[in-house]
């Protein structure tokens, strides 16, 4: 078990504000697992030719994808943005 943890930069209502509360559950569930992962989150997603730095994920089937920053020194996951294709 690691202590690392998940928030949402800047906050709620500017990176999941106006979705589906279906789509935001779904990354949140993600964010949990990405946490759990620990410091191999830096290499989840796109781009998988490097690791750290802003990665992407794709959520439900494709339908959408969102933005993550892995950061080993805060021990957490930050998820900058959501982009879901309605």
């Amino acid at each position: 078990m690691n202590d690392w943890t998940w928030e949402r930069n800047p906050d709620r209502y500017h990176v999941a504000g106006g979705l589906p509360a279906g789509v935001v559950a779904e990354v949140e569930r993600l964010a949990v697992e990405l946490a759990a992962l620990g410091r191999d989150a830096v290499k989840v997603g796109r781009p998988e030719d490097k690791e750290g730095g802003l990665r992407e994920f794709d959520i439900l089937g494709g339908r959408g994808f969102f933005s993550f920053l892995a950061v080993p020194r805060h021990q957490a996951i930050y998820i900058c943005s959501i982009t879901w294709y309605e």
